[in-house]
């Protein structure tokens, strides 16, 4: 029943227990002797008033006045009252104080003793809800009080009465038993105080501060029930007819008899002089008549509906809130009445009346609050009747009203929002970006207020997305969240002036927005992969509706897709404006209006689409094709003129298109108008002809009022006269006529709609049409606190964010504003990064390293010294380093700029010494510390030198420092001072909180693209120092920018495959383009090296590559290879030891041992890449087929240099000569099983290697020196004959003969003959061992190449070597020893020959031919040697089995008898 539901447990005075008699009764005596006090007090006043003292002296017959009766008859009962109070009917003890309240007769004095009376009562809960009849006590005190009359004597004493009246109805108000009040007590206490409150105009101050804060507490009394009262849809169908009935009927029912102050009317509330509400008496005549036309022309006087009559006599609830809501609003109404509305610039008489108000009505929002949406009525009230008074005063010059509309506006939003869509856009719209922006004519103090207002908005958590969501995503509304964050953007940017309060308010609110966002990152739901939004077939827009508008899931892809469809819209509309027919056809390519065109489509394209050219709609729909009439007809169909006047109707209509200017195309445009506004409204008119030709009359009423050039102007008698019989025949209603005449008088009709998205002004007509779409309107979106669309948002905002925090901060000069800036920028870089917005970031680094003053590179003379001193850039500086710590995942090209901060700092020596070490190992830290890295820590002036000797590259920052206060270096420098040391320490402070080092030691962490771009970040930098005309400022640059380089990829070993070709690249450029040693190359080898050594155990799959690089080694210039030789050979040398293992294939191992052959020849770098080359070989640990070949080349090197003792080339060959590995890998082969293909394979592969083997042996048996050549010969001997296991074939051994044993022979003949005794020292015993050698090979392998058919040759061609060697001159003369051993062995060889049945004579050819030839030769040698060896054949052969003693093999060797060792 809309009534307050009884609270138990209300503590009053209630009965005391039984056991307790003795308090209890004191409690009533207590109770008894107040209101015989009260009496007594009542009494005493009227005593000392003439008239009623006088009683008392007349003759006995007088009686005494019923008022003082009833007083002492009150006295006499009071104490023998036995019954508890609350048994007591309250109306007993109330009367008599009630009555002299009533009575006209008293005057002030005594009447506002008896107010105080019933005040103290009401105020000492006396009476609570056990009372007996407290309810008709409670309506006789209001009823009395409200009807208060008294004679006034004095203003002072009738002020003091107005106050106690005001006390009384408050204490009602307050009592616990205010709940008995019913609708219309309540109703009747409101407009009493109020009629108070209107009086005190005329009196004293006080009296007015009082009476308004009295209605303050009034409604804040009544709201605070709201929460409590029970739903109920019953409210006053009339519109709270009742309390403006008594508000009107002040005259006659309820006036105070002001006898003495009538001043010509009985109204001495309304009488006096201009009052502080700030109403003349003629604004109070006006105020008093508008209120009582506007009820009791409706109700008769005092008549009442009974359905509402029963209701306001139940007890208070929702009706008498309605009643007064309503009349609060119609406060609001009644000054825009009078004309003192918004255009008025008389502030101080527009601003009283409005405050009041308003204030009210806010103090009734906040209490009331959400419990408001559960009863329509009082929810119809604020949406429309409170709503349009907010927009009409929102306008208003009076900052003081703008702010309360502002705040209750605020309040609403926060209670009320899901019911005020479309109020809150219009607000927005027509009020805060109208006023916020000065070029609408607004003062300074408006738009302050009102981006106020925006900034509390903005801070409001939800309201931001809310707005977005609501608005920008529904096609059919204006985009408030984005034209409220250009607005504060806008309003941050000082445009040539310094920066004032405006400027930092809009920044609030735009950073305030900002971390909204950034605060919802951290409660989860940012979706990372964002599918984009398309369009795959045509779906009429207008009607897409979302399945539930409260569950997340539903309506995020919903009001996405919403707004991708609205954008494309626009992109169609500005395609339409400069060509409709290809406008359309854009739509129908993205599937917003289908692929045949239907009328539908393209009328809600029309309808809905903002920023299209009213011009061409109305020529379209104005056209006499058939297409554009049906569209037209569609058009029409698309607004509803329900319950709608016709020239509010006609008004929507015209304002969505230009008129056209032919009057065929208005008849059209008219008939098609008619046909839908007949359809929904048929009230008054009989059919639609007669809508078309009252729309038609007042299209010419609308250009006759308006139009300058018509001098004679149409009258009302005219119009009416001019409409007569158009409605069917009959006439329309005068009074009907009578409206639209005044209303267009009034009001122009606009044909000529303004174009563009101006900011619109809120009119009747407009009002109407939002009132009827907020009712179709879709749910309002109520957002969480998570990030669903904030992606979108901020790729909306961020750039003019950016540039706007950017411009204030370069314009601020106080540190606040300097904080506030950069908790800006760091809200931007925290969402860049989660949303994944690098390009927002990039700019966002851009525009901050701008600010730390590092790029500025005109010549401070005191750079350190002007950074300590910069608060702004310092702060800059750490904010930098602060986002490329935390966001640099998401960092692409804004790492340049931070590294151009980087090097500037490093220049100025003012970097930490770990910033470029690799924190994968920092046992290299303190070998790697270079030019100008040292930071040191502590300050103190022993640490500052007053001389500044030091040179550009000194070490640590104090010396760098000591050189930046010199501004001479020949003159002795002072001391600093201590605001330079001070500004020093700030400066080393701000570089420690930089954690500028970490950006590179965390490097392992940063995603792949942005550590990729970090990368070529550092190449670039390098590359542009290199480049440059400061040879050695600029050579550290690109060396600190290596070190870096090196140190991520160290860093990264894990994802180097994503580096390397860019490294390698840098390191290639440089050194290839180097001539002379310098720091840069060597950085660049040695980091080569490094990266190589610490990455082969870890990427085996890119052993290769990394291999390869070392390829850059060989290709230094041969200055700068010679500079570091034995650096290298030692890093190559340490590779080898750690990596041997992982270093698998041929290629890795060429680049290594080339390396390490290179070195065999330099003196210093000699002795550690033999080491390198013995730890490979040495007991074939690390050799393998891969590397053999390699290996014993490389050994050769050594073997044959020269650099170092001869023992060492003695190692060489004996790491060469060590064959086991070649029969170890020969007897893996058999035993593996594998197929016989690969085994051939193999076995030919060992082969192969053994050739090379003996083919490098060769090479080092020409060797100047005695003993490496004698050594090499045995060594190559024991290659020959010692390779066990290993199967060699019979095309080897001759390639072996051919190429290693015969040539050998040959050239060491040909050195012996050649050169002299002193290059060649002892010739002789080389030529012996290497003639041992031949026969010894041969021998051992007669058996085999005896059976084949090139035996002949490379028999004929060993007796040849014989030959040459038996002639051979040593130094002039025939060598005896040679002499000797030639027949000697060649007699041995021919036995064993013999014996084996090789060399016989034969009757064939072929036997003979060898015979033959062996004869020819060996005639030449010995001749005596064939008898010897065949005088004749049967002793020959017992020679011969004697002469020759068989191996195990089974081959005959001379013994040690025959041959001479």
């Amino acid at each position: 029943m809309g009534r307050l539901k009884l609270q138990a447990g209300i503590n009053s005075i209630e009965e005391e227990p039984e056991d307790c008699n003795s308090s209890a009764s004191s409690n009533k005596a207590a109770l008894a002797c107040m209101i015989n006090s009260e009496v007594g007090a009542v009494l005493a006043v009227m005593r000392r008033n003439v008239r009623w003292g006088g009683r008392y002296m007349s003759g006995d017959d007088q009686l005494e006045h019923s008022l003082i009766q009833s007083l002492k008859a009150l006295r006499k009962q009071i104490f023998s009252w036995q019954h508890h109070w609350h048994t007591i009917n309250p109306s007993v003890y109330l009367q008599p104080f009630l009555d002299v309240i009533r009575s006209d007769e008293t005057g002030a004095p005594i009447t506002g003793v008896a107010l105080s009376s019933v005040h103290k009562i009401l105020t000492l809960d006396v009476l609570d809800l056990k009372t007996v009849n407290v309810e008709d006590a409670m309506h006789l005190v209001v009823e009395a009080v409200t009807s208060c009359r008294f004679e006034v004597t004095d203003p002072a004493s009738e002020e003091v009465v107005l106050m106690k009246i005001l006390q009384v109805l408050l204490a009602c108000m307050k009592s616990k038993v205010s709940v008995m009040l019913s609708n219309q007590h309540v109703c009747t206490i409101v407009n009493t105080c109020f009629r108070v409150v209107h009086q005190a105009g005329t009196k004293g101050e006080l009296l007015q501060r009082i009476a308004r804060h009295t209605m303050h507490e009034l409604v804040r009394c009544i709201f605070s029930h709201l929460p409590d009262v029970d739903n109920s849809e019953r409210a006053l169908v009339n519109g709270g007819s009742s309390l403006k009935k008594e508000i009107g009927g002040l005259d006659n029912e309820y006036s105070f008899m002001n006898n003495q102050l009538e001043n010509g009317n009985n109204n001495s509330e309304y009488a006096g002089q201009a009052s502080s509400v700030g109403f003349t008496t003629s604004a109070s005549m006006n105020l008093a008549n508008a209120m009582d036309e506007s009820t009791i022309g409706a109700n008769n006087g005092k008549e009442s509906v009974g359905h509402d009559l029963h209701l306001m006599t139940e007890p208070y609830g929702v009706p008498c809130m309605v009643e007064i809501f309503h009349f609060l609003c119609s406060l609001l109404y009644i000054v825009e009445q009078m004309g003192t509305g918004p255009a008025s610039n008389t502030i101080a008489l527009d601003e009283d009346v409005p405050l009041f108000a308003l204030g009210l009505i806010n103090s009734s929002i906040e209490l009331g609050g959400p419990s408001i949406r559960r009863h329509p009525r009082l929810l119809t009230l604020v949406q429309d009747e409170l709503f349009r008074n907010l927009m009409q005063f929102g306008l208003s010059a009076s900052p003081l009203i703008l702010s309360m509309v502002c705040s209750i506006v605020l309040n609403l939003y926060h209670h009320l929002r899901t019911e005020l869509k479309l109020q809150l856009e219009a607000f927005f719209s027509c009020v805060i970006l109208r006023l916020a922006q000065n070029r609408y004519g607004a003062s300074y103090q408006q738009q302050e207020v009102a981006m106020e207002a925006l900034v509390d908005f903005c801070r409001q958590k939800t309201f931001m997305v809310e707005m977005y969501a609501n608005l920008d995503c529904d096609i059919t509304c204006s985009n408030i969240f984005e034209e409220l964050a250009n607005l504060l953007s806008k309003s941050a940017f000082p445009v040539n002036c310094p920066l004032s309060a405006m400027h930092i308010l809009a920044l609030d609110g735009l950073i305030a927005v900002i971390q909204g966002m950034a605060e919802r990152i951290s409660n989860g739901s940012v979706v990372t992969e964002r599918c984009p939004v398309t369009l795959e077939e045509y779906t009429p827009f207008w009607m897409v509706k979302c399945d539930n508008y409260s569950e997340p899931t539903s309506w995020v892809p919903f009001v996405r897709s919403r707004k991708y469809i609205k954008r494309r819209l626009m992109i169609g509309a500005d395609h339409f404006n400069r060509d409709p027919k290809k406008g359309l056809e854009f739509l129908q390519g993205t599937h917003l209006l289908p692929e045949k065109l239907d009328p539908q489509s393209v009328a809600c394209f029309f309808r809905y689409t903002a920023g299209l050219d009213k011009n061409l709609v109305g020529d379209f729909l104005g056209n006499h094709d058939e297409f554009c009439v049906q569209v037209l007809h569609e058009f029409a169909n698309t607004f509803d003129f329900q319950d709608m006047n016709l020239d509010t109707a006609l008004r929507l209509f015209l304002e969505t298109f230009r008129l056209p200017g032919e009057s065929q195309k208005i008849q059209r445009v008219l008939e098609a108008f008619s046909e839908r506004y007949y359809e929904q409204s048929p009230q008054i008119l009989a059919n639609k002809d007669a809508a078309l030709l009252l729309s038609y009359s007042l299209i010419m009423l609308n250009t006759d009022q308006h139009n300058v050039q018509v001098k004679k102007k149409m009258t009302e008698e005219d119009f009416i006269r001019n409409n007569r019989h158009i409605n069917g025949g009959n006439d329309l209603p005068r009074e009907f006529l009578s409206e639209l005449f005044h209303s267009i008088c009034k009001n122009e009709i606009r044909t000529t709609p303004e174009q563009g998205a101006g900011i619109p002004e809120m009119t009747p007509s407009r009002w109407i049409d939002l009132m009827h779409k907020s009712k179709k309107s879709p749910p309002y979106i109520v957002a969480d606190s998570k990030a669903y669309l904030d992606h979108d948002m901020f790729a909306i905002m961020s750039g003019p964010t950016i540039a706007a925090i950017s411009v204030v901060f370069d314009h601020a000069e106080h540190e606040e504003v300097y904080q506030t800036c950069i908790d800006g920028f760091l809200a931007v870089a925290k969402i860049s990064s989660c949303h994944h917005l690098e390009d927002v970031l990039d700019d966002l680094v851009v525009s901050l390293c701008r600010f730390t003053t590092l790029l500025n590179t005109s010549l401070v003379e005191e750079p350190v010294l002007a950074f300590g001193d910069d608060t702004k850039a310092r702060m800059a500086t750490i904010t930098v380093f602060t986002i490329a710590n935390n966001y640099g995942d998401y960092i692409r090209t804004g790492w340049r700029n931070i590294l151009d901060c980087i090097l500037r700092l490093h220049k100025l020596g003012l970097l930490p010494a770990r910033v470029a070490s690799d924190a994968a190992d920092d046992s290299e830290i303190s070998s790697e510390t270079g030019p100008g890295k040292p930071i040191t820590n502590s300050l103190s002036s022993s640490h500052m030198p007053s001389s500044i000797g030091t040179p550009r590259r000194s070490s640590g920052l104090m010396g760098r420092f000591s050189q930046l206060l010199s501004l001479d270096t020949e003159e002795p420098r002072s001391q600093p001072t201590e605001q330079q040391l001070a500004a020093h320490q700030r400066t080393l402070q701000t570089i420690q909180k930089c954690h500028i080092d970490t950006i590179f030691t965390e490097s392992k962490f940063l995603q792949a693209d942005s550590l990729l771009q970090l990368a070529r970040a550092l190449i670039w930098a390098a590359g542009r120092s290199q480049k440059g005309n400061n040879p050695p400022e600029d050579e550290d640059t690109a060396v600190f920018c290596l070190e870096l380089l090196i140190a991520i990829t160290l860093n990264n070993r894990d994802r180097i495959v994503l580096l390397w070709q860019g490294v390698y690249e840098h390191i290639s450029n440089i050194v290839q383009s180097t001539v002379m040693p310098c720091a840069l190359v060597e950085k660049a080898v040695f980091g080569l090296l490094r990266i190589c050594q610490r990455l082969l155990p870890y990427k085996e799959n890119l052993a290769d590559e990394l291999l390869r690089s070392l390829q850059l080694v060989l290709k230094l210039d041969a200055r700068v290879a010679d500079a570091y030789c034995e650096q290298i050979t030692q890093e190559v040398s340490r590779l080898v030891k750690v990596n041997a293992t992982h270093i698998r294939s041929q290629m890795g191992w060429r680049t290594i041992t080339s390396l390490l052959s290179i070195t065999a020849r330099h003196p210093e770098a000699s002795e550690a890449g033999f080491d390198a080359v013995t730890f490979i070989m040495s007991d074939g640990a690390h050799l393998s087929p891969a590397n053999y070949v390699l290996c014993v080349d490389a050994a050769r090197q050594f073997a044959e240099s020269r650099v170092g003792q001869v023992e060492r080339s003695l190692r060489s060959l004996d790491l060469m000569a060590a064959v086991g590995c070649l029969s170890q890998w020969a007897r893996q082969t058999k035993e593996a099983t594998m197929g016989e293909e690969e085994a051939a394979k193999m076995a030919q592969d060992i082969g192969e290697m053994w050739l090379r083997l003996v083919q490098g042996l060769r090479k080092v048996c020409l060797d100047q020196r005695e003993e490496v050549r004698n050594h090499a010969l045995l060594s190559l001997q024991r290659c020959l004959t010692g390779i066990d296991g290993v199967a060699l074939s019979h095309s080897l051994w001759l390639q072996c003969f051919d190429m290693v044993i015969f040539t050998m022979l040959d050239d060491l003949l040909e050195l012996a003959q050649g050169h002299s005794q002193k290059d060649y020292r002892n010739m002789e015993g080389s030529l012996v061992l290497a003639l041992k050698l031949l026969s010894k090979v041969f021998l051992q392998l007669l058996d085999e190449l005896s059976q084949l058919t090139t035996f002949c040759k490379l028999w004929l061609g060993v007796l040849s070597r014989m030959e040459k060697y038996m002639k051979a001159k040593v130094r002039g003369k025939r060598s005896e020893k040679l002499q000797e051993l030639v027949p000697e062995l060649l007699k041995n060889t021919l036995l064993v020959m013999k014996a084996k049945g090789v060399l016989i004579q034969r009757g064939s050819l072929g036997g003979d031919s060898l015979w033959e030839l062996t004869w020819l030769h060996v005639n030449n040698i010995a001749p005596s040697l064939q008898s010897e060896v065949f005088h004749d054949q049967g002793s020959e052969t017992q020679k011969g089995e004697t002469a020759a003693t068989p191996l195990a093999g089974g081959v005959a060797i001379p013994t040690t008898e025959t041959i001479v060792s």
